[in-house]
């Protein structure tokens, strides 16, 4: 584990540590329960897919991560979390792909994910295969968190766990929609939360209750 939090820590992001540590929980516990891939939407560099790729290594089984690598709205140009050094000089748009596989090879990584390059709610239309956990980090816009909730969450297999990040009740502290969808989902009926850490939260699927 030691090694894994180092490559953690080297990898370009934006989750503490102790939201990672609870990631990582959450993932160890729905690879070993149901032994299904556990899915990510949003991968940017990899920070976080580093967790959810121990933990399903650890179960024998895999993370598919989800992006389209041209960054969220607020790593564009201009916007407070932009990186110059993640643009393509020959396109002049983000590209996040390249430092993301730089990312789990440095992790010895690389055969425990599936990196899917495309929209979340375009590759979820064609998603068949139960999930046992379902982190939501992408776009944080209401259309985008959303349209990720509405296009992953009933895939998720009953007990298997929703984990959504940048959940601020307060709106002084951030962007509302990953909140808006969080109570959404304990709203439906179909989740029971699991456990608060810093801005993550971690919520269980209930059994017989439609997910969205």
């Amino acid at each position: 584990m030691t090694d894994v939090l180092a490559a953690f820590e080297a990898a370009k992001g934006f989750m503490p540590l102790d939201e990672g540590l609870a990631l990582h929980a959450a993932a160890k516990e729905a690879a070993a329960g149901l032994g299904l891939p556990l899915l990510e939407v949003g991968t940017y560099c990899g920070r976080s897919t580093i967790l959810l790729a121990d933990a399903a290594r650890g179960a024998g089984t895999v993370v598919v991560t989800v992006d389209h690598h041209r960054g969220s709205e607020e790593q564009q140009p201009g916007w407070e979390y932009h990186d110059t050094s993640l643009v393509d000089p020959a396109v002049g748009r983000m590209d996040t792909l390249p430092a993301f596989r730089r990312t789990l090879y440095a992790a010895g990584l690389e055969d425990s994910v599936i990196a899917v390059v495309g929209r979340s709610p375009q590759v979820a239309r064609l998603w068949r295969q139960p999930l046992g956990l379902v982190f939501v980090d992408g776009g944080h816009t209401d259309e985008h968190a959303a349209a990720d909730y509405e296009g992953w969450a009933p895939l998720l297999a009953e007990g298997g766990l929703l984990v959504v990040h940048d959940v601020f009740p307060d709106p002084a502290d951030g962007g509302q929609a990953p909140y808006r969808i969080y109570r959404r989902a304990l709203e439906s009926g179909a989740f029971a939360e699991v456990s608060v850490t810093g801005s993550l939260r971690v919520l269980r699927r209930e059994p017989g209750v439609l997910a969205v």
